[in-house]
């Protein structure tokens, strides 16, 4: 048994494959029913973040005695590739990434030992270091808004923080809960700047005293009256009034009480942010996945979860802000919907050319039979129904029934000869046996470098690429085994009749007749079709990533830094007034901290104008709001940069000379009309105090600069967290906040006459010691991989794209003629574009040369497998021309489409040549084998491709869900197989015709000339050598001369 003849064993015993495709039909039900459905497949991306705070530090320390230091350290680490890192008040955050196929958490822990390494050399007030890997599961699937009738402020915060972030981790697969805006509990001990000078104590002293008495300590042990007990020292204070009445000890014998210097209260911490709701304060928080869980269930789960809250406390009340399942699920619900409906429409083709319906049920029984055995194989692999899988499958959805076309249509034909259905179907299986596993092959020879690519990329598109081998190999085996099978016990045989004929029949043979006769003409043909699509790929714009049409949207509003909360919150509620105005918008979250704002904005499903229209509408009324930038947010994969549609980064050792770099861009970018608002990211001023210590002074009275620094932060701002005091509760403790109160730190006199610790147990006013003046420092410092770096964003214009605007990017003065020293480096979603786009390359690459290998291996030739090669190059003409025609511009599921096309396209010209060689292998003329290939191939071939585009429309039309990636795939597809199937049909046995001859005169020569072989040097007797000694006229038998 063999590929040829499995098909007559598997119709003499019927039972083996009826039982293995039952079987492997339950494992994929049941794999299908426990898989997972998720928007993104989880990856786990090679890059590990360290955060670092530092409360009150501003970004130039941060840079100098944090990010410099930890990157230095992470550079030391093997395999790492790129170091990112961001400093901006009170934090910074290094990422460094690796090398795909390292050891996440290996990298982890080696970064954290390097951190660790110069955990001795970073400034004492930084709270603990956080190493943690990023991962596509950590975004949040949701947001949750969260109201109480009968709860404050704080007592809500503590609820969510407690009762429903405990219940909700309860729920299987669900990873974080994370709660934004409310405020935390503690203890606020607010200094009176007067009492304090007056009796000479420090916000320092106040706080170091109140570490040391307030809390409950361990004892040791005493063993009195014959038992052991262990002692307890409970030092905490049982209210802020007691605390407030305790004695602060400043030295020297002397002491004060509490109350007299402060004012102790039990409240909560100052609101530093705040989150809106329709008007109203809530407190929001989000929820995110485990690694491996299902984004749909999590979140059912959690939904139910959460009604049962609501249920046990009343005055709860949750509202859903924000999710990203809606379109998980619509995604899953239409692309299962498309690849159904193309199926049908598949089937409904059959029909129409065959008029059998047995024949149909037949081809239709292998759409079911090929596409839930794939779901086994997808689960065994360890895929979920994700973006990718479910893209996969859709596109497939039209080959599936391919091969059970094809084998069909010739059983169909044999039995029109007169053969009974049984012998009809052993005869026209073994025939084509070759054919289709060839034209099966060809696809997966193209879509499994796709499946193997390295990178990033290739961690997304693993599932796809695997997704189609796995689904067009279990269509090649329903084609081989059950097909045939089910045709040889159910077709009827009506006896001899006419296939395949008919007025386009005729007149198609006409047309070939003409080729035949005029090869090089058509040659030209296919030429000028080639030259076409070339001009094609130049001339139609290009994108990377399809534009979106989500249901969400984010506007960033940046103020001047140092702008009030207050002030931040009356641009934000301008902002949501114009908004709110629109009729696309369902609800808008407003997250407004000190200076900077976000607002998350939910649209109607059901709405006239896509999200990408919505927000180039909005875009100029939004950029006319004083005193704020107010821009759409816009996340590129890979991260990174402005996020605005375009991003430059610049990068350099000297940071003066990067930004007059930035300035100059930023003015030649404002002369390109593909632009909008092209700026200089987080490029504003924050303004500063500045206190420099008259050193001779301080030395004098013994003031250092730690002290100074020590008591002015604890005066203004509080003590970190891990060094502040602490209050001990029935179920928690809370921080006991030592500062000003907020007015006193509006009052400059405050300021200055705060007190400071000296040597000898005293104080001294700050003014004494130090000078203060204004200034004014950068908001944020951006680094990359040890250099300093800055970027400059810009919005499309109405209808631009990225190509349009990267060019005339690239051709601008300062860009061609970048200063020494500066340079642009692709960074974060370009990087990971360039290495997409290069890996993609040689997959595809691959693929031509392993489908070039299956057809050495079918035709045992060489020139007639180029000519199906040069087929390929046919294939995207089509496609360009259905892009032109619905203005969609080139991007990535486009040329997905075109790996498609390419497997289609080889798939029709091997069954015209495969047709032809095995006629003329019997004898018949070259002319005539050609003639007669066009004759009993062009039905299957028209069929397929019929079938085909039958099977793509659901996808191209995309009627529900977001069609981003879908429609420009099923345009590309369906307009390339129209035009590629017309062109194969004529200029592939043209061609086969010219590269047969030269093959036939080219070949001879060749081998007399260079080979000692001669023809019958490989028969078995001397006798049948001698016979064969006669002139060589090159050929095989029954192979005719070029005509």
């Amino acid at each position: 048994m063999n590929f040829r003849n499995i098909s007559a064993w598997s119709i003499r015993n019927p039972v083996v494959p009826i039982v293995l495709f039952i079987a492997l039909t339950l494992a994929g039900i049941m794999s299908f029913s426990r898989m997972d459905v998720q928007n993104d497949p989880d990856i786990e991306f090679p890059v590990v973040v360290v955060a670092i705070s530092q409360p009150g530090a501003s970004p130039v320390e941060i840079t100098t005695q944090i990010t410099q230091k930890v990157e230095s350290a992470i550079r030391s680490v093997q395999g790492v590739r790129n170091i990112d890192a961001s400093a901006s008040e009170g934090n910074t955050s290094v990422s460094a990434e690796f090398e795909i196929g390292d050891d996440i958490n290996a990298a982890v822990s080696e970064v954290k030992n390097a951190v660790d390494q110069i955990r001795g050399d970073l400034p004492d007030g930084i709270l603990e270091p956080q190493v943690f890997k990023v991962a596509t599961s950590s975004d949040p699937i949701a947001y949750f808004a969260v109201e109480a009738s009968d709860m404050t402020l704080e007592q809500l915060s503590w609820f969510v923080d407690d009762t429903v972030s405990r219940r909700l981790l309860a729920v299987e697969g669900m990873a974080s809960v994370s709660r934004n805006g409310g405020v935390n509990r503690e203890i606020r001990v607010i200094l009176d700047p007067a009492k304090m000078q007056s009796l000479g104590v420090t916000a320092s002293q106040i706080n170091s005293v109140l570490r040391q008495q307030n809390l409950n300590a361990a004892g040791g042990q005493s063993e009195i009256a014959g038992s052991r007990q262990s002692v307890r020292i409970l030092g905490n204070a049982a209210n802020a009034y007691e605390l407030s009445q305790r004695n602060i000890s400043l030295g020297g014998g002397r002491s004060v009480k509490l109350a007299d210097v402060a004012e102790v209260t039990d409240g909560y911490s100052e609101q530093r942010s705040m989150a809106f709701e329709s008007g109203r304060q809530v407190v929001t928080f989000g929820m995110s996945r485990a690694k491996g869980a299902s984004d749909v269930t999590v979140f059912d789960n959690a939904t139910i979860e959460m009604e049962k809250i609501a249920k046990e406390n009343p005055g709860i009340k949750f509202t859903p802000l924000f999710n990203s399942v809606a379109y998980t699920k619509a995604q899953y619900k239409s692309s299962m919907a498309a690849m159904i409906e193309g199926a049908l429409l598949a089937i409904v083709v059959v029909f129409l050319f065959l008029r059998d319906w047995r024949a149909t049920i037949i081809s239709a029984i292998a759409i079911p039979l090929s596409a839930i055995p794939t779901f086994w194989f997808l689960d065994l692999m360890g895929f979920t129904l994700n973006t990718m899988s479910l893209l996969a499958l859709g596109l497939v959805a039209g080959v599936l029934v391919d091969d059970a076309i094809v084998e069909i249509e010739n059983i169909v034909r044999h039995m029109r000869m007169g053969k009974s259905a049984y012998q009809a179907s052993i005869d026209a299986a073994d025939e084509i046996g070759l054919a289709v596993v060839a034209t099966t092959f060809s696809i997966v020879a193209v879509f499994l470098p796709v499946g193997l690519m390295p990178g990033v990329a290739g961690q997304f598109f693993k599932n796809f690429g695997l997704t189609v081998v796995a689904s067009v190999l279990m269509s090649l085996a329903v084609a081989r085994m059950i097909t045939p099978m089910i045709a040889a016990y159910f077709l009827k045989s009506g006896g001899i009749a006419e296939h395949g004929e008919g007025p386009l029949m005729d007149r198609y043979m006409k047309i070939l007749r003409w080729s035949l006769g005029h090869r090089r003409w058509m040659m030209g043909i296919g030429v000028l079709a080639l030259a076409l699509t070339v001009v094609l790929m130049v001339v139609l714009p290009k994108q990377f990533f399809p534009d979106g049409n989500q249901d969400f949207t984010r506007i960033r509003i940046e103020m001047v830094p140092g702008t009030t909360l207050e002030r931040t919150k009356e641009v934000s509620d301008e902002v949501v007034a114009i908004v709110r105005k629109e009729p696309e918008v369902k609800t808008a979250l407003q997250r407004v901290g000190e200076g900077n704002g976000n607002i998350f904005i939910t649209l109607h499903e059901d709405r006239d104008r896509t999200s990408q229209e919505f927000e180039e509408a909005l875009t100029p009324v939004l950029s006319k709001i004083a005193d704020a930038r107010v821009t759409f947010l816009t996340f590129g994969p890979g991260g990174g940069g402005s996020g605005r549609d375009v991003s430059v980064m610049l990068s350099g050792s000297d940071p003066a000379q990067l930004d007059q770099t930035a300035q100059r861009l930023v003015e030649e970018m404002k002369t390109l009309k593909e632009l909008r608002a092209p700026r200089i990211a987080a490029d504003l001023q924050r303004p500063e105090l500045i206190i420099t210590p008259r050193l001779d002074l301080a030395s004098q009275l013994g003031v250092t600069t730690v002290a100074l620094s020590q008591a002015i932060r604890i005066a203004t701002l509080g003590d970190i967290d891990q060094n502040s005091a602490k209050f001990s509760l029935s179920d928690r403790q809370i921080p006991i906040r030592v500062m000003l109160a907020k007015e006193s730190r509006q009052n400059m006199a405050n300021i200055r006459n705060l007190p400071v610790p000296t040597a000898n147990g005293g104080s001294v006013p700050l003014e004494r010691v130090a000078e203060i003046t204004f200034g004014a420092g950068p908001t944020t410092i951006q680094r990359r991989n040890q250099n300093f770096r800055i970027f400059v964003g810009a919005d499309f214009a109405p209808g631009i794209v990225s190509s349009d605007a990267d060019a005339k990017i690239n051709n601008l003065p300062v860009m061609k003629n970048l200063p020494t020293g500066v340079s642009r480096a692709p960074f974060g979603s370009q990087e990971w574009e360039q290495e997409m786009q290069r890996d993609f390359g040689i997959a595809l690459i691959s693929g031509t040369l392993l489908v070039f290998a299956v057809l050495v291996l079918l035709y045992r030739r060489f020139m007639s497998p180029l000519v199906n090669m040069g087929s390929l190059l046919l294939a995207p003409l089509g496609g360009m021309l259905a892009l032109a025609i619905v203005g969609q511009p080139i991007s990535m599921p486009v040329f997905i489409g075109v790996l498609m096309l390419f497997g289609i396209v080889a798939k029709n010209s091997i069954l015209l040549i495969d047709f032809a060689i095995e006629e003329m292998e019997r004898g018949v003329p070259k002319f005539q084998a050609i003639m007669e290939a066009g004759h009993k191939r062009a039905q299957p071939i028209v069929m397929t491709t019929v079938a085909m585009t039958a099977g793509m429309i659901p996808t191209a039309l995309s009627l529900g869900g977001d069609g981003q990636w879908r429609a420009p795939m099923g345009t590309v597809v369906i307009g390339g197989l129209i035009v590629s199937t017309l062109l194969t049909l004529l200029i592939v046995p043209a061609g086969f015709s010219l590269a047969d001859g030269l093959e036939k005169r080219a070949g001879p020569w060749l081998r007399d000339r260079l080979l000692t072989f001669k023809p019958g040097d490989d028969a078995d007797d001397p006798e049948s050598r001698s016979k064969s000694g006669g002139p060589s006229t090159g050929m095989a038998p029954g192979l005719q001369p070029a005509e």
